[in-house]
């Protein structure tokens, strides 16, 4: 008895330990960390250098998205009262200072990064971003007449005064404030005014010359050249851009509404005056009218981003596709075909040969569509089900799935009307598809549908057979071009009777579901991924081989962290490759000496979640659509789904593998949060990215499927 207390006693101490707040890193911090690599991707003269652009451009709007969503949480917490501190004991003040210090750095490298290197660069080349100062007479010439055909019509110059207060400006809106001094036509002093740009007017102008150069100027440079003209008979002593970032997160109350869709509606049209979180204003505007607007949005000077340029950086992508330069652009390429699926083929023949495993972006996403398109023309199948969290606004599944609805086929579709930022254009396709007879559903209340599954049920000589298909990715074929992912084809029964019971899940109000090969959250997924780390931990017990590699977006979710800490402890040998956030501190003595941490930022989003376990030699893979994180496993419809052929699973295993060899795009976590990026002599570079875009030329990525 006295063993064992001790024994629960020690076991309480090593867990109580595991919590310490000095093994966390902060989740706020880690993120505007991930947002260091991407910048570093525009500084990297080794990237085209349209492309350089293009991660700048990148860097700023996760930055925009940053401030929309986490800090707004943060201060909407601080102004309830919250006492919340985070896992690493920084208080919610504390986290707002570290994150202003930390994003004042990145904002400033992001500017030096773009007049520096990435302008002149482009200069070098024949494309140029030209600000008013250094028009030709021809070019002002073409602008002014610009300006007075097509942005002047649209201004609408407001005075400030007391029967005119200040306007509302909204969410990350380019606007200017300009100083006046003389009397308008009503005889009032005329001293400060607002002009804003309305979203309808392009942010960056191509004008037209007869040489090889290609010349942009930004609205801003026009809007500053000719401001005059909006203010006759009063003089324009200074005008200088600002844009407000405020609070974009949509708050529904879903236990006391009737209709989500109609809820969703209305918050929308609300998402562009949120609260105040952020303000950005150029490098010269004076210090007076600074503080005159941190007073008009209740800002101060921690919210407050004094930049050398354009307000959004973001804008600047433009000139990725004014610029028709592929010398400047990343080599086009062609995603490849499992033999099996070459020239046409039956893709319900080849999935009844044998399972099928996509990797996306080097395999080609056509497949998936084609499965939905043959699906809908095929009068042997009676029905489709499908989950859809972001499809995009002109959806080829879509498409396929109204086709289905109809020929007849019964069509059930579960949407997720809450996919940040892709609320509307969800909304926009449940209205479609539900105009073609499509079952639509919106989810579960309080859960969010973040499941990747598609089911064909199919009637056959032999009865009825259902064809799965389960990813990591959301089913967009343009995100597919972008983002790596698994798709995995198959119709195994037991998957099958699976993905059948799930939709059962998600459509009525039956029971959980128990499954044979699935994982799913909020019902299991989570305990499922501590029993695996636990297993590995008892195998390095006993003295026997364990290892652990596991492959996601972010890891932040506490137990997880914790199993993972013991593991390491136990000898466990532990790779995580983490594209984002990462809470977990590696490298610490008699903790986390075991785990090693690295992320890998590259032309593609690495976006697979892929979760490897030695299990005593019966390695086991699994992939899935869920991260390491709370919401994740207890907030989400989530599914991880085993890849069972032994063939795939070595494929698999060899990407992973490869990723942690990788010595060009990826960068290691030290213990103290910061990452070093890995290098290596040219003959020895390997890159993830690079070696899977050769094997795909070379037609070598499971050719077999």
């Amino acid at each position: 008895m006295r063993a064992r207390a001790k024994s629960a006693l020690l076991a309480a101490m090593d867990v109580q330990d595991l919590k310490s707040p000095q093994l966390y890193i902060n989740r706020e911090l880690s993120l505007l960390e991930f947002n260091q690599r991407v910048l570093a991707q525009a500084w990297d003269p080794s990237a085209p250098l349209l492309e350089r652009l293009r991660f700048l451009c990148i860097a700023s709007g996760n930055l925009d998205e940053f401030f929309e969503i986490r800090v707004a949480g943060l201060k909407q917490l601080q102004e309830l009262g919250s006492r919340q501190v985070a896992a690493d004991a920084l208080s919610i003040e504390e986290q707002l200072a570290a994150i202003h210090e930390r994003a004042s750095r990145l904002v400033e490298e992001q500017y030096r990064c773009l007049n520096e290197r990435l302008l002149p660069g482009l200069a070098e080349r024949d494309i140029l971003l030209l600000g008013h100062t250094d028009w030709t007479a021809a070019a002002h010439q073409w602008l002014e007449r610009y300006f007075e055909r097509e942005v002047e019509p649209v201004l609408s110059p407001l005075g400030l005064d007391p029967a005119r207060p200040f306007p509302r400006i909204q969410n990350k809106s380019l606007n200017f404030i300009v100083r006046l001094e003389g009397r308008d036509a009503f005889g009032r002093d005329s001293e400060l005014a607002i002009i804003q740009a309305p979203r309808s007017l392009p942010r960056v102008v191509p004008v037209p010359n007869d040489g090889p150069q290609r010349t942009v100027v930004l609205l801003t440079g026009i809007v500053h050249a000719f401001v005059q003209k909006l203010f006759a008979g009063i003089r324009v002593l200074g005008c200088y851009q600002f844009r407000l970032t405020r609070n974009s997160d949509l708050f529904v109350d879903e236990e006391e509404i009737d209709d989500l869709r109609r809820a969703l509606e209305g918050e929308l049209a609300h998402r562009g005056y949120g609260a105040a979180v952020r303000l950005e204003t150029s490098s010269d505007c004076p210090e007076d009218i600074v503080q005159f607007l941190q007073r008009q949005f209740a800002l101060g000077e921690i919210d407050t981003y004094r930049v050398r340029g354009p307000v959004n950086l973001n804008r600047l992508s433009a000139i990725y596709d004014l610029a028709p330069r592929s010398d400047l652009k990343y080599p086009a390429f062609t995603p490849g075909l499992p033999q099996r699926l070459a020239d046409g083929a039956d893709l319900f023949a080849a999935i009844r040969q044998k399972d099928l495993v996509l990797h996306h972006p080097y395999q080609s996403f056509t497949p998936v569509m084609d499965f939905l398109r043959q699906a809908a023309a095929d009068p042997q199948v009676l029905a489709i089900k499908q989950t859809l969290y972001r499809a995009g606004s002109d959806s080829p599944i879509v498409d396929a799935l109204v086709a289905a609805a109809a020929a007849g086929k019964d069509v059930t579709v579960i949407i997720e009307l809450r996919a940040r930022f892709d609320e509307e254009a969800n909304i926009e396709l449940s209205n479609r598809l539900q105009e073609a007879g499509a079952h639509v559903m919106y989810g579960v209340v309080g859960y969010k549908t973040h499941a990747k599954l598609a089911l064909v049920v199919r009637r056959e000589p032999g009865g009825i057979r259902r064809y799965c298909h389960l990813g990591t990715g959301n089913y967009h074929p343009r995100t597919a071009r972008q983002y790596t992912d698994y798709g995995l084809f198959t119709c195994r029964e037991e998957i099958g009777q699976d993905v059948h019971e799930l939709f059962l899940e998600l459509t009525s109000l039956t029971r959980t579901p128990s499954l044979h090969r699935l994982v799913q959250s909020p019902f299991g997924l989570h305990e499922a991924i501590l029993e695996k780390i636990e297993r590995e931990r008892e195998h390095a017990q006993a003295g026997r081989p364990a290892r652990i590699i596991a492959k996601m977006n972010a890891l932040v979710e506490q137990q997880s962290i914790e199993a993972l800490y013991r593991a390491s402890r136990a000898g466990v040998k532990i790779d995580l490759i983490v594209r984002g956030v990462c809470a977990l501190r590696p490298g610490v003595p008699g903790v986390s000496e075991n785990i090693e941490v690295r992320s890998i930022v590259g032309r593609f989003l690495e976006h697979s979640r892929t979760f490897y376990f030695h299990n005593g030699g019966q390695s086991e893979i699994y992939c899935a659509s869920a991260d390491w994180m709370e919401r994740n496993f207890f907030h989400r419809i989530e599914v991880a789904f085993p890849i069972e052929r032994a063939s795939h699973r070595a494929r698999i295993l060899g990407d992973l593998e490869l990723a942690l060899r990788d010595n060009t795009q990826a960068w290691r976590l030290l213990s103290d949060g910061r990452y070093e990026r890995l290098s290596a002599p040219a003959q020895e570079r390997i890159s993830l990215q690079g070696t899977l875009l050769a094997r795909n030329a070379a037609g070598s990525i499971f050719s077999g499927g």
